[in-house]
């Protein structure tokens, strides 16, 4: 295999999906226009068409452009039909170049829905996203079919994935032996929560907190966002009361967090209880970090997919278009991520990179 120096030396082995007497422009120069476009803030095709003219100039210097900038209808039809599973194998060998997982680092599981990709009564797309925690980056995606859920797609994203030596943790619609197993045979270990959808699971799991007194325990205390939330961790690794134990490969402990947030404003106080099981055998004080680096996935991908790149009013409908466009919204957020000489947030990053060449030049190096 040659080597591969940049961004799109990744995606030269992408099928296209056009006939060839209908090819006027490459595929890899609609695929870096539309991610440098991205970037820059831009989320409709008429919007990358404007920017590929506004920057024609600068993107020769790195791509070819044989018939100039193709028209927004090209960048639809031609996502419309890209295979969106070739297309996320390549980007999960660009993403396996960009670092190297960490022993015991997180991985966190979750999927989100693109609300806007509904259409014709038809459900929107519901993607699920796996984001490794300490190296800041989205390790890949994959789209939960119609009439499924995340159960059927979680396990074809675990394989996918080269996750040797890392932490797996999923919320409780991931809490089935089938996954366990997965993780278990990718040389990963896991962080599952547990609710109502395993209720002999959660019975046994409450019964040994209530008795058991063998127990490891945790108190974090976190003040902000005018509140203060108090999290105690409990976990207990030699059960009395757990049946079954042998359905879940290599189970090693039970976690409960129950978590008190008080709002300074009001006096008002939330309380809550979770409950995990895992393949680990932690302290309650690494266990607590772990479950709390499984909300990066919310706080650092999920919550920047919709307000910095409004994901959630994502209006493309045809065919592939929108899970495709889901992809490049995560290539520029790695992209973003990964540049670390601006102290800036997302959004500023990408406007920088509107104005500045320079600055895109090294967001297109990371």
């Amino acid at each position: 295999m040659s080597e591969k120096n940049n961004l799109l030396d990744f995606f030269k082995d992408l099928e296209d999906p056009r006939r060839d007497k209908c090819k006027k422009h490459l595929l890899l120069d609609i695929v870096g226009i539309s991610v440098c476009a991205v970037i820059c803030g831009c989320e409709t095709w008429e919007e990358i068409e404007d920017y590929g003219k506004a920057k024609q100039d600068w993107l020769k210097r790195f791509l070819s452009l044989p018939n100039g900038i193709p028209s927004h209808d090209t960048f639809n039809r031609v996502f419309s039909y890209l295979c969106p599973e070739n297309f996320e194998r390549c980007f999960g060998e660009w993403v396996a170049s960009l670092s190297t997982l960490l022993d015991g680092e997180v991985v966190a599981i979750d999927g989100k829905t693109i609300r806007g990709a509904k259409v014709n009564g038809v459900s929107p797309i519901h993607m699920v996203s796996a984001w490794a925690c300490e190296n800041n980056l989205v390790l890949g995606q994959l789209k939960v079919e119609e009439k499924s859920n995340e159960i059927t797609a979680i396990p074809n994203l675990i394989e996918a994935l080269a996750l040797e030596g890392t932490t797996v943790s999923i919320d409780a619609m991931g809490c089935q032996t089938k996954i366990a197993q997965k993780i278990i045979d990718a040389q990963a270990n896991y962080v599952l929560g547990v609710k109502g959808n395993q209720p002999e699971l959660l019975e046994n799991i409450e019964d040994e907190f209530r008795f058991n007194k063998k127990i490891d325990k945790s108190i974090d205390v976190d003040y902000g966002h005018g509140r203060i939330e108090t999290r105690t961790c409990t976990v207990i690794s030699d059960f009395i009361h757990m049946e079954n134990t042998q359905k879940w490969t290599d189970l090693k402990s039970v976690v409960r967090i129950e978590s008190i947030r008080e709002f300074k404003a009001t006096g008002e106080k939330q309380t809550a209880t979770r409950y995990y099981i895992t393949s680990l055998n932690e302290s309650a004080q690494k266990l607590q970090s772990i479950i709390r680096n499984h909300w990066g996935i919310e706080n650092k991908l999920h919550w920047v997919l919709d307000v910095a790149f409004n994901e959630d009013r994502n209006r493309k409908r045809k065919g592939n278009a929108s899970q495709n466009f889901s992809l490049i919204n995560k290539i520029a957020l790695n992209l973003a991520k990964k540049e670390k000489t601006c102290k800036m947030g997302i959004k500023s990053k990408r406007k920088k990179a509107g104005y500045d060449n320079q600055y895109m030049e090294l967001l297109l190096k990371v």
